[in-house]
């Protein structure tokens, strides 16, 4: 369904992206943040996912400012390869590659920035920074440690019970200092519950999260 397509952010660099749209007229838009193990097949299917429920979504390359064509998969090579590439990123280039994608997806109304693991912290960063108009965040591990800054748009956020790498304490400091975002712990579930490619996959709670998900962007007007 998706086609790959360059990017040209307002700090001049080019970035890969890939990026699907609907068979009728969008909803809206949705940018689309990686995990650490990059534009790898798991997104491309969720761009694709995305756009079938009727959105024109795009998902950066947000590791080719540390490495181009970067996508590796689930197995412990793949995580400490994908763990090594952000370690090269500046967080502060985040906001020229997402906001590139924003122009990118705009022409389609209303805009949200959504992302998993990694993308889960990369989204809340972008719901702090903007332009967006409805924020999804799924298991963003350093969501935690970027509590500084408050949201300029509606945000929701997604965690496992049982993700050991996002303990509930940590999730319950999120709800405590921001009690305008809609947390949802789902139980029984760990990281990446989305990811069918992950033993960690659990279809419960990605059909529920979903759900969730398609009801917060209708009622933020996309």
């Amino acid at each position: 369904m998706g086609q790959k397509i360059q990017l040209k952010a307002s700090d001049g660099f080019t970035l890969d992206a890939y990026t699907a749209s609907p068979s009728g007229k969008a909803k809206g838009g949705i940018v689309l943040i990686q995990e650490i193990f990059g534009v790898n097949q798991h997104i491309r299917a969720l761009v694709d996912e995305w756009a079938g429920l009727g959105y024109k979504v795009v998902a950066p390359a947000m590791y080719d400012r540390a490495e181009k064509n970067f996508e590796v998969g689930y197995d412990e090579e793949g995580r400490q390869r994908g763990m090594g590439a952000r370690a090269k990123l500046d967080p502060k280039n985040h906001v020229f590659d997402y906001q590139a994608a924003h122009a990118y997806v705009k022409d389609a109304g209303k805009v949200a920035i959504m992302g998993y693991c990694y993308g889960g912290t990369v989204a809340w960063q972008g719901a702090q920074t903007g332009p967006f108009d409805a924020a999804i965040c799924y298991y963003g591990g350093g969501i935690a440690e970027m509590l500084g800054a408050d949201a300029k748009c509606p945000v929701l956020m997604n965690f496992g019970e049982k993700d050991q790498g996002i303990p509930l304490e940590k999730v319950t400091a999120i709800k405590a200092a921001k009690g305008y975002a809609i947390v949802n712990i789902y139980p029984n579930a760990g990281h990446g519950f989305v990811c069918n490619e992950r033993p960690s996959f659990q279809k419960e709670a990605t059909d529920l999260a979903r759900t969730r998900a398609l009801a917060f962007l209708e009622m933020n007007g996309l």
